[in-house]
């Protein structure tokens, strides 16, 4: 496989980002380089993200084009079967701390990459590397290259590094630059580890250096501050954050000579993974399940445990650890989480179906064999709310689905065609979820306002969070200047639609 000579491409994920407060930053003259790239670019504000709407899935699904039921990462929390105990991607530091501080970095640094992430399946780094691109990543969850990066070795943080168990190579990006761990040349940038509001400088310093020297055909350039401080300071607050990623942004720029320049040779995708909404109330889940026996952390009696509870911020999952006695458990179980405050949504899998269930009603739903948009189409008369036998319906994504019950538990309408309200793609993100291998029994999506809290006791109240399937975690910016190949709008956009659209940009198939 060749690939087509194309201008250059770098992708800037800005963590969080909210086309609210994208519009308010420029509105206010703070963010001149993405106020220029929304001038000449396309520019979406409906971006839909996965289910759950937290990084770790949002970033699989950027870099492999796939959803959690094929890239296999479920949460930011979860429990892995085969290895019987709680896989902790860094919800937070008393959950790291939680979990065990080396266990919960080997498991974000080394294993998501390299034992988590689906192997079956290319990464865009693997992907432009086979093809014969230069790839180059700045600190991003997903690295998967095809090039083999030993610990940096003349980083002022070695000691520490090596003291967190950090001395086995990883397989990246061709120029790999993580967190002061992995560096594949020296630049003169540091990040400090990775601290938060370090992190942009250090990508923006990271990032004019490539540019600088030509050291890259693709480039991910990863700019995760503004995520924690909108974490912090609420979602209003994101104009301060997102000014200091277009600073980052205008520095790699003024490598080129300009934004002129620079868009002469690149092209740019500037894209949020997530958005985030207020949070005025924690839930406490593992309180509310005191039926049954829950396992903690550290548990002194693992084997006596009936559930795994799983917080993801505004998402949650919840494993029945007894598989012979799933089916009698599961009844009662949802039924049960139904009930606690806080909870919107609960799904779970019956059979071949999908059932969710709201204060509205239950539905259930499973793709259609068939993509017939016109299949049964509901009585003249108006667009149906609920549906009694099954009915088949495309979705404006034009995947095809069965669906029967009450339609406004995902505020749906179906006239002809599924018709999505407050739940952007809500029947694709949940089936995916659910389908992952490794979810759980039963997955939850927060009221907007609340969030679960994680394992360590932390949540964001009075700051701001996501997870949810809701609208106001789920839908992001996607803004294009310069990409070849953009495929025609099929409906909202997608975080599945960047792969495929950068493989596009340089001739290749996903």
């Amino acid at each position: 496989m060749t690939a087509r000579p194309a201008k250059k491409l770098v992708l800037a994920v800005i963590d969080a980002l909210s086309p609210d407060a994208l519009d308010r930053t420029i509105a206010d003259n703070r963010a001149p380089i993405l106020a220029e790239l929304v001038r000449r670019g396309e520019h979406a504000r409906d971006c839909i993200s996965t289910f759950p709407s937290l990084t770790p899935v949002a970033a699989s699904a950027i870099t492999t084009g796939l959803g959690p039921d094929e890239h296999l990462i479920p949460s930011m929390n979860w429990y892995h079967r085969g290895e019987e105990r709680y896989v902790e991607y860094g919800s937070s530091f008393p959950a790291t701390r939680a979990f065990g501080v080396f266990r919960s970095l080997q498991d974000t640094v080394y294993n998501m990459n390299l034992a988590h992430l689906t192997p079956r399946h290319r990464t865009i780094f693997e992907q432009l590397d086979d093809a014969g691109l230069r790839t180059a990543c700045t600190t991003y969850l997903i690295y998967r290259g095809r090039f083999r990066h030993e610990p940096a070795g003349d980083s002022r943080y070695r000691r520490l590094a090596e003291a967190a168990q950090f001395r086995h190579a990883v397989w990246g990006a061709r120029e790999l630059f993580y967190a002061d761990l992995f560096d594949s040349r020296g630049t003169g940038c540091s990040s400090t580890l990775g601290m938060p509001g370090q992190r942009d400088r250090h990508a923006g310093c990271v990032g004019s250096y490539l540019v600088e020297h030509d050291l890259f055909d693709f480039m991910l350039l990863s700019l995760p501050d503004n995520d924690t401080y909108s974490h912090r300071r609420g979602p209003e607050a994101q104009p301060t954050s997102i000014a200091e990623a277009d600073r980052a942004l205008e520095r790699v720029v003024h490598a080129a000579g300009g934004l002129d320049e620079f868009l002469a040779d690149h092209a740019m995708i500037v894209m949020s993974d997530h958005s985030q909404s207020f949070v005025e109330q924690p839930v406490n889940l593992a309180h509310h399940l005191g039926d049954w026996r829950v396992l903690a952390p550290s548990d002194n009696a693992p084997e006596e445990a009936e559930l795994a509870v799983c917080p993801g911020a505004r998402s949650a999952q919840v494993y029945v650890l007894d598989e012979a006695r799933r089916d009698r458990m599961l009844p009662k179980l949802t039924r049960h989480l139904r009930g606690v405050e806080g909870v919107d949504l609960t799904a779970w899998r019956e059979g071949d179906d999908a059932v969710v269930a709201g204060t509205a009603g239950e539905l259930r739903f499973a793709p259609a064999t068939k993509a017939d948009p016109a299949a049964r189409p509901p009585a003249a008369g108006g667009a149906a709310t609920a549906v009694r036998g099954r009915l088949e319906a495309a979705d404006p994504r034009g995947a095809c689905w069965q669906v029967e019950g009450d339609l406004a538990v995902l505020d749906m309408a179906v006239d002809g065609a599924i018709a999505y309200g407050d739940y952007p793609d809500a029947l694709g993100r949940l089936w995916s979820a659910l389908a992952c291998p490794r979810a759980g029994d039963v997955l939850l999506s927060a009221t907007p306002g609340y969030e679960f809290v994680d394992w360590g006791g932390s949540h964001h109240q009075d700051g701001g969070s996501h997870g949810s399937l809701h609208r106001c975690d789920s839908l992001g910016v996607l803004l294009t200047c310069g990409v070849e190949g953009l495929p025609a709008r099929r409906g909202q956009t997608h975080l599945l639609d960047v792969t495929p659209m950068i493989a596009a940009h340089f001739g290749l198939t996903s």
